[in-house]
């Protein structure tokens, strides 16, 4: 009955005054009914699905309302409910009227129950959390044998009799089909009023795939699929989406909705990535934690360890066919690549020495490359690179240690001999490049001076020229000249013969008549002694009027003998000089002009 005035038979009827059900903005109620058909054996909570009118309790009986909680849910509102026959839970209250007193208790609990489960409120997914929610349904017929999890059923919002909108609506899920169980279909961002009694909801992340990497899913439901992977391949099938098995197309990087109760996703590289053989250094894929170096035994019986890396690339496409044929990459790892690697350099490592082993490490690097890059596609792997690091010996032996030494100063010395010749070849450039320098700051009296020396050299060659020009005119000249005076010459030499012989005709002539004169002057002065003595006086006499010298000293010194003579020295000066003089004349043959004097008798030449 509804507020207002009621008239009732006393001792017939009990009133039981009951608050209107009220449930609050953003929240649900659960319904129980206390009578009604009986659930079936498969049911876990009532069905509505012939009648869900829980504010009339004859119409719900009459039309089959099954007793227990309902499938049903109330939404945001006020209901006026006969709280004898149904019970509504709320998170705050419990609406009914209870007719025994354990009663509470009992719908008490069920509150708890819900409220673990956070049933009063919607289910919130939102867009910043990353995560999916995966449905486990608790009603409804159960999966076969062969099944995990729950196919996807009722998404086809065209069909309103199966559309369920995401589990909200359990009469529909049922009769499209759905069983209780884990669902395939997954929650994604908004808001889903289901009811808790029905369907739990459990959180989880989505599935990221990061750029330079890819997922290949392995799918735990769904049909068995028809094999891809082709009639060569022989470690496992590949099959198409939706199948169970390992997908052939793998997922490309982005955010995926992945019920990963459905399905495994494993991560595959599909850029460069490096295994490093060093127990000291791991990689920030963590592939290559559980790798150590690689222990050797060279030639000449060192026991050194060889850190290395190899750079590995997988092919987007070829992602399935590794997954399939080794479970992951830790396993290809471990279990195929380390294996191989290390037995490879072992081999290696035996037909060298530690020397050689150092010295030839780049041409053992390309070697290892283009040999190991064909094993490698074996498994359908790309090996990029191949890098060998130094030798290492073991803590406590130095041997290595000393034979490195060795070689640092045998390469000490080498570079010390090249550094020499560097530097001579660098004095040298740097003496040309001083003698450039001085070049070009003297270049300007450089050119100065050969422009000069062929200002020179032409002028040279001109007065070269101009002087053999003159030669030539000289000799032409002087051949005339030449001709000019022998011609003249020639004449003046007849001339002077002709003359000659006139003059030499007169000088005989002359000579003849002055020597007969001579001789007869001579003969008669005496004789030719007397006419050279009277010569001789004559010409004295001229000296001495020419000179001014007195004839008669006005000082005279005596020194003549016993008689009393005087002038005996320059008596015997002349006569001696007449006597030389006189005998030399006499002794040659007189001159055709000399004049012969007279001579006197001898005592009166030596008195004058």
């Amino acid at each position: 009955m509804r507020g207002g005035y009621h008239f009732f038979i006393p001792f017939q009827y009990r009133i039981h005054a009951q608050p209107l059900v009220t449930i609050p903005q953003g929240q649900v109620g659960y319904i129980f009914a206390r009578d009604g058909a009986p659930l079936g054996p498969t049911q876990t909570l009532a069905s509505n699905l012939r009648t869900a009118d829980f504010l009339d309790v004859r119409t719900f009986l009459s039309e089959g309302g099954q007793k227990g909680p309902q499938r049903t849910i109330l939404r945001e509102g006020t209901y006026a409910i006969n709280l004898a026959q149904f019970v509504i839970i709320t998170r705050e209250h419990i609406y009914g009227l209870m007719l025994e007193a354990a009663d509470y208790a009992l719908f008490a609990e069920m509150q708890h129950v819900i409220e673990e489960r956070t049933g009063f409120g919607a289910v919130v997914i939102k867009d910043a959390s990353d995560q999916i929610g995966v449905v486990t349904v608790h009603d409804g017929p159960a999966l076969t044998a062969d099944q995990i999890i729950a196919p996807e059923v009722g998404t086809d919002q065209a069909d309103s009799a199966t559309f369920h909108n995401s589990f909200q609506d359990p009469e529909k899920f049922i009769a499209a089909g759905g069983r209780r169980g884990r669902q395939l279909q997954v929650l994604v961002e908004g808001s889903y009023f289901i009811n808790r009694l029905f369907a739990t909801v459990e959180m989880v992340a989505k599935t990221v795939i990061e750029v330079g990497h890819v997922g290949v899913v392995i799918s735990y439901t769904g049909d068995s699929g028809a094999d891809t992977s082709g009639d060569d391949y022989r470690h496992g099938e590949l099959v198409d989406r939706g199948t169970r098995g390992v997908w052939s197309d793998p997922l490309l990087p982005g955010k995926y909705a992945f019920n990963t109760y459905a399905g495994k996703i494993v991560i595959v590289p599909t850029t460069n990535f490096i295994l490093k053989w060093d127990a000291d250094t791991t990689g920030q894929h963590k592939l290559d934690e559980n790798l150590s170096e690689v222990s050797l035994i060279t030639r000449d019986a060192f026991e050194p360890t060889l850190p290395l890396s190899v750079v590995v690339h997988i092919d987007y496409r070829k992602a399935p066919l590794v997954i399939q044929r080794f479970g992951d990459i830790r396993k290809l790892v471990e279990q195929t690549l380390d294996p191989m690697v290390s037995a490879y350099f072992k081999n290696v490592a035996q037909k060298r020495t530690l020397i050689e082993l150092l010295q030839e490490r780049s041409d053992i690097q390309e070697q290892a490359g283009d040999q190991m890059r064909a094993k490698f596609s074996g498994y359908n792997l790309e090996l990029q690179e191949v890098l060998i690091g130094t030798p290492r010996a073991a803590a406590g032996n130095d041997q290595i240690e000393k034979v490195l030494q060795q070689l640092r100063e045998r390469q000490v010395a080498e570079e010390q001999v090249a550094t020499y010749q560097k530097q001579r070849v660098a004095a040298q450039g740097e003496k040309e490049l001083r003698e450039a320098q001085a070049r070009a700051h003297q270049q300007t009296a450089i050119t100065e001076s050969e422009l000069s020396i062929t200002v020179q050299e032409n002028q040279g060659k001109a007065a070269v020229k101009r002087a053999t020009q003159d030669a030539e005119q000289t000799r032409t000249l002087a051949r005339a000249e030449s001709d000019r005076i022998r011609i003249i010459g020639e004449g003046e030499a007849a001339k002077v013969v002709a003359l000659a012989g006139a003059e030499a005709d007169r000088i005989t002539k002359t000579g003849l008549a002055t020597a007969e004169t001579i001789e007869k002057q001579a003969a008669a002065s005496g004789g030719a002694h007397y006419q050279l003595t009277r010569q001789v006086i004559e010409r004295l006499a001229e000296a001495l009027e020419k000179s001014g010298v007195d004839i008669v000293p006005r000082v005279q010194i005596n020194t003549g003998g016993d008689r009393g003579e005087s002038g005996g020295s320059i008596q015997a000066l002349i006569g001696m000089m007449l006597s030389e003089k006189g005998m030399a004349m006499l002794g040659t043959p007189m001159a055709a002009n000399d004049h012969v004097v007279p001579q006197d008798d001898e005592e009166g030449v030596a008195a004058e």
